[in-house]
């Protein structure tokens, strides 16, 4: 065999190689009563849920809880899954910054179900400011 066939099957089976072990990392879109049946059935890996905050009337977030003095660490709030289902979730990883939090539409928590509830390891907000047309003077 000429060294460039061999340069160009090692090159492929690396791809290849890199291509298998992101799917291991890859995680799935589900809702809450899926991720209580995975965490019944033992599976631990990451998944992705996505809903809403729950707010009231005036706009606030019902069930949150952070108090940075306290414990920057630790945030918890509830949340709606596109389905319906209102859980509590536990975050020890608070977002950088607060009012992008608290102004976000919809939001995609990453993390897996527990014993204590779901625990989220990352949020993902979609700011509705971030999607407005801004109009541009002339």
């Amino acid at each position: 065999m000429k060294k460039t066939h061999i340069f160009g099957i090692l090159i492929i089976a690396v791809a290849m190689a890199i291509i298998v072990s992101s799917f291991g990392d890859a995680s799935q879109y589900v809702n809450f009563g899926k991720a209580q049946e995975m965490y019944s059935a033992g599976e631990t890996e990451k998944i992705h849920v996505v809903g809403e905050l729950l707010k009231d009337e005036n706009g606030e977030i019902v069930g949150l809880e952070y108090e940075p003095l306290k414990d920057a660490n630790f945030m918890s709030f509830k949340m709606k899954d596109e389905n319906g289902k209102i859980q509590t979730v536990l975050c020890y990883n608070p977002p950088p910054s607060m009012q992008d939090f608290k102004k976000s539409e919809k939001i995609v928590i990453i993390g897996r179900y527990e014993k204590n509830g779901f625990v989220a390891s990352d949020i993902l907000m979609k700011c509705p400011s971030k999607y407005e047309e801004t109009e541009v003077k002339s």
